[in-house]
């Protein structure tokens, strides 16, 4: 079956032939190796890493969202550019179905006000060790320590193991390698060359759901009082305010080298592509959007008397703290002193963006192998019989559940057209 490779000692671990081989223990390869498994197919796991689930353990520090309640059309158009594809997938494990999933492994799920769904207790680490439970169970047969090296001249994968080389030679392989944000945790987009000499069209890797570096740098007053702060609620717009190529509310955070948190994310693929065009990028920020331009202009105009301007704007208009330093920090004082500029501002305030943080920060990465090198079970055109998963596939989506929705789902699709490719 294969040569150098030594078995974990797991349960029922499979030693039939043939056999697959899964490179990547995050959930788009251990949902590849789950939807074999459910069909009988002797699965092997191979992973860099000591354990598995690395990223999907630190994405649940502050709460597992699996995936979000919303109605599927809507779910759907997140995913922008790759809708059509995702959809596809997504109608193979719907939300619904994650949830059941989830149940069957013993974790009931719940739906948060933000229509996110999270396990009860919030945590990643339980579902995980009942997921694993599950696999070993039924014979995958995990071996960590396996960093694959791409393929050797006959085809065959190779891997780089703490007891050296290590070739081995399945009936069909599944990638799901990873892109290249948080590379500590294991996906370091070494891969990149290997399926690039394989015929795959793959696009340039870029951070997804990041933060962004503001220009100028922040000066060291708002830096040292407010990196950190949150600001919120606030209107984000991207372009012209007539037709915004993004508008959303929420909050976000102000942080050392610029701007951070869930609206930056949810705005970060338009941020980081309008920056690829123009060189930089200016959002506008709605400071008080209860209130509209008349109101926040009669408010701003009313007389302060001996007031300051900070205790006038926190009586008239309820804005404080770091929405004021942001007023004192991007606008001339020529705009400060004078309130129907300043009441414009408060409405569309200005932020130039220089350049997205780097991909290593990133909660997750665009770019990787693009669709059209693969077919409809995620199989590689210039390959047969190895499929791809997960974050290396050539899509993004904003946090919120989406992720690890999709990636779950493009894992199911790529094990079932492995389990058909060892049937045919």
């Amino acid at each position: 079956m294969a040569h150098g490779l030594t078995h974990n000692r797991a349960v029922n671990t499979c030693a039939a032939d043939p056999w697959v081989a899964v490179i990547g223990g995050g959930p788009a390869g251990l949902a590849a190796a789950e939807r074999m498994t459910d069909a009988g197919v002797c699965v092997h796991l191979f992973d860099a890493m000591p354990s598995v689930g690395r990223k999907f353990l630190l994405a649940g520090k502050g709460g597992l969202n699996l995936t979000h309640s919303e109605p599927q059309p809507r779910f759907v158009a997140r995913y922008g550019q790759r809708t059509t594809s995702v959809a596809a997938w997504l109608d193979a494990f719907t939300p619904a179905a994650m949830r059941d999933w989830a149940a069957g492994l013993g974790i009931e799920t719940f739906v948060g006000t933000s229509g996110r769904v999270f396990p009860n207790d919030l945590k990643a680490a339980p579902l995980l060790r009942a997921w694993l439970h599950r696999l070993r169970q039924r014979g995958v047969a995990f071996h960590m320590r396996h960093r694959w090296v791409g393929w050797a001249g006959d085809g065959a994968l190779h891997f780089a193991a703490p007891a050296g080389d290590v070739v081995v030679r399945p009936r069909a392989t599944v990638l799901a390698l990873g892109g290249a944000s948080w590379p500590q945790l294991g996906s370091d987009a070494s891969w990149l060359p290997w399926l690039a000499e394989a015929g795959a069209e793959v696009a340039p890797l870029k951070p997804a759901n990041c933060g962004f570096d503001v220009a100028p740098l922040w000066s060291e007053h708002l830096r040292t009082r407010f990196a950190g702060a949150p600001i919120k609620p606030v209107v984000l717009r991207l372009g012209d305010p007539r037709a915004p190529t993004f508008e959303r509310q929420g909050e976000f955070v102000l942080s050392e080298y610029g701007i951070e948190g869930s609206l930056v994310y949810a705005a970060s693929a338009a941020i980081r592509d309008a920056i690829e065009v123009h060189g930089s990028a200016t959002i506008t920020l709605d400071l008080l959007p209860a209130y509209d331009a008349a109101r926040v202009a009669r408010e701003v105009a009313h007389p302060r008397g001996a007031r300051s301007l900070s205790s006038h704007l926190k009586s008239r208009c309820g804005l404080a703290g770091a929405k004021v330093a942001l007023l004192h920090e991007l606008l001339p004082r020529a705009a400060i002193d004078d309130p129907a500029r300043l009441a414009a501002a408060i409405k569309a305030l200005p932020i130039a963006l220089a350049a997205p943080r780097p991909i290593a920060e990133a909660i997750s990465s665009a770019g990787g192998v693009r669709l059209e090198s693969l077919d409809a079970h995620l199989m590689l055109r210039s390959r047969p019989g190895v499929f791809c998963a997960g974050e290396m596939l050539d899509w993004e989506a904003p946090t919120g559940g989406y992720l690890l929705q999709a990636s779950m789902a493009s894992g199911r699709i790529a094990g079932e057209g492995a389990r058909r490719w060892l049937a045919a």
